[in-house]
C-alpha cells in the first residue's frame, strides 16, 4: 500500500506536525478531506492489488454470495413469498436483498476498520501523521462497493416492477444512518485490536452470527415469537437498517413514522460514535509503541 507523500497534505510537514497534535474533530477530518478521499481510493484498488480481474472481485463476490442465498432458499428450501406487515406480499429475492445489501456494507467496512491501524501501522509508527482519520478511510473504502449495489438493488426491484419513487431516495439516508454507526464501531475496535488482536477473530464471529440474529433471512412480522422476544431483536441497531432499506423499497414507508426506532437508533449510534472516538484519543499516544 503507498505511503502518502508529504506534499499530499497541505502544509507539507509542517502540516502534518499540526494535524498530528490536532484532536479528532469535524472540522479537522474536513480539512484532511482531499487526504481521506486519495487513501480510501487507494485502499479501495489495492484490496485486489496483482488479480488479474482488480477491483471487479469487489463487486463479483457481493454478486455471488445473494445468488447463492437465493438458489438456496428460493430453490432448495421454498419458501413462500414473504408478507410484510402491510399484508403485501414480497417475493423473497427482494425481501432478501433489502437486508443484504447494507449488511454486506457493515460487515466489511467493520472488518476493514477493524484492521485500519493494523494495516497502515507504517503510518502509525514512521510519520507524522494524523492516524485518527485511518478508520474513515476504511469505512469509506467501503462505501464504493456499496454504492454500487444500491444501484444494482435499484435495478432488480425495477425488474419486478418495484420501480424508483421518492421513497426509494431514503436508502441515502439510511446509508448515513449505517455509515455513522459503523464509525462509531470501528473507532473503539481498531483501537483496542491494537492491544488485543484477538479482537479480530472476534469480530468475524460476531458477524458470523448477526446475519442470522439480524432478521435479514426471516420475517419478524409474521414469526410466532413473545413481543418480549420481539422487542429485544428490535433493538439491535441493524434492525432499525434493514427495516428501513425495506420500508423504502418495499412498503413505501417514510423515516419519520418511525419516530421511536429513529430516536433509540440516532441515541445508539452516537453514543457509539461518542464513545469510540473517546477511546481511540485516549489510547492514541501508545499506538506507536504497540505496534
Amino acid at each position: 500500500m503507498a505511503e502518502p507523500k508529504k506534499t499530499d497534505i497541505p502544509g507539507g510537514a509542517h502540516g502534518l506536525r499540526q494535524q498530528r497534535n490536532q484532536g479528532l474533530s469535524p472540522a479537522g477530518v474536513y480539512a484532511s478531506r482531499k487526504l481521506i478521499a486519495r487513501l480510501s481510493v487507494n485502499d479501495f484498488k489495492t484490496k485486489f492489488a496483482g488479480s488479474y480481474l482488480g477491483i471487479i472481485w469487489a463487486f463479483v463476490q457481493p454478486v455471488i454470495m445473494i445468488f447463492v442465498y437465493w438458489f438456496v432458499f428460493e430453490k432448495g428450501l421454498k419458501p413462500l413469498p414473504v408478507t410484510d406487515a402491510a399484508g403485501e406480499t414480497v417475493p423473497f429475492l427482494l425481501w432478501m436483498m433489502a437486508g443484504l445489501v447494507p449488511w454486506f456494507f457493515f460487515s466489511d467496512a467493520l472488518s476493514g476498520g477493524t484492521r485500519a491501524l493494523l494495516d497502515y501501522s507504517y503510518l502509525v509508527k514512521k510519520v507524522v501523521f494524523r492516524i485518527d482519520i485511518l478508520p474513515i478511510v476504511k469505512v469509506i473504502s467501503a462505501v464504493f462497493v456499496h454504492l454500487f449495489f444500491l444501484a444494482f438493488e435499484v435495478l432488480v426491484y425495477a425488474l419486478y416492477g418495484y420501480y424508483p419513487d421518492l421513497y426509494t431516495v431514503q436508502v441515502l439516508y439510511y446509508s448515513v444512518c449505517l455509515f455513522v454507526l459503523v464509525l462509531g464501531l470501528t473507532y473503539l475496535t481498531s483501537a483496542l485490536v491494537v492491544f488485543f488482536r484477538d479482537l479480530n477473530q472476534v469480530i468475524n464471529i460476531v458477524l458470523q452470527v448477526g446475519i442470522w440474529a439480524t432478521p435479514i433471512m426471516w420475517n419478524m412480522d409474521t414469526m410466532e415469537i413473545g413481543s418480549g422476544l420481539k422487542t429485544v431483536l428490535m433493538l439491535n441497531p441493524l434492525y432499525y437498517i434493514v427495516q428501513g432499506y425495506r420500508d423504502s423499497l418495499i412498503g413505501k414507508t417514510a423515516f419519520w413514522e418511525r419516530p421511536g426506532l429513529t430516536v433509540y437508533f440516532w441515541v445508539f449510534a452516537l453514543g457509539f460514535l461518542i464513545l469510540g472516538t473517546g477511546v481511540f484519543k485516549k489510547l492514541r499516544m501508545h499506538f506507536a509503541d504497540v505496534l
